[in-house]
């Protein structure tokens, strides 16, 4: 199975402006999530997609795969969408990885891997939620699925909520999982998806994928070993370098 896995890297950011290209250690946040996602047994190829002329030099400066995309795009899904129509190769699955988690373990995207079969439309990654932190914040999205790993919703909310028990209980419940933000697609199902109209639960929740629940397409879930660290502020660099010093 040839696969292939487009980190999208852009410049601007309401929260952190530039940040792909910000020092962590000696290299460059879209460094180190590039050299993290070519440690993966299961790619095929690694290529950055950006839209900002210094993450592509910056890419070709230190030996990456790097393609030039449109600065039109809302979404990750978008900017893979392009990457596929650009290229001649031929991928069965395209694996979106977001380019602000540095310390992303190659085993997620194997696990990721692990569960295409061919048939699986869409797919992603869910963990058990680890604190009542992450359970009760909303930049940490929970999702809930059937008996067959397919995801039912996704939330920014506690869910499943757990009646008669007080909210104080509900991590020691151990019912709750986080939604890990890497995404397969089925390469051939790329150009359906970014044409779906938005939906109202995605716009209320800005959460893409629920705009693909709305329309009837099945996402498939990975329990990862692995929880996912992402920098969304410059407030999370610091916490991030200590918490992976010893492997950076």
């Amino acid at each position: 199975m040839r696969i292939l896995g487009v980190i999208p890297s852009r410049y601007a950011s309401t929260r952190f402006e530039g940040k792909p290209l910000i020092d962590l250690k000696g290299k460059s946040m879209i460094q180190r999530v590039y050299e993290q996602c070519k440690k993966s047994q299961s790619l095929t190829d690694v290529i950055i997609a950006t839209d900002d002329d210094r993450i592509y030099d910056h890419a070709i400066d230190f030996g990456a795969n790097v393609i030039m995309t449109s600065t039109d795009h809302r979404t990750g899904t978008e900017r893979c969408a392009e990457v596929v129509r650009l290229l001649d190769d031929q991928y069965d699955y395209v694996i979106n990885i977001q380019g602000d988690e540095p310390f992303i373990h190659p085993e997620q995207i194997d696990e990721l891997a692990k569960i295409l079969d061919g048939q699986n439309q869409l797919a992603t990654l869910i963990h058990p939620c680890s604190s009542s932190y992450y359970l009760f914040s909303p930049n940490t999205v929970k999702v809930v699925f059937n008996q067959q790993m397919k995801a039912l919703y996704f939330s920014r909310e506690p869910i499943p909520h757990i009646r008669e028990e007080d909210k104080e209980s509900w991590q020691d419940k151990k019912e709750h999982f986080v939604h890990i933000g890497i995404y397969a697609y089925q390469a051939s199902l790329l150009e359906e998806l970014i044409h779906l109209s938005q939906s109202k639960l995605e716009q209320n929740e800005s959460l893409e994928q629920l705009r693909w629940l709305d329309h009837g397409f099945d996402i498939q879930l990975g329990l990862s070993s692995h929880s996912s660290y992402g920098i969304d502020t410059p407030e999370d660099v610091e916490p991030l370098l200590k918490r992976f010093l010893s492997e950076s």
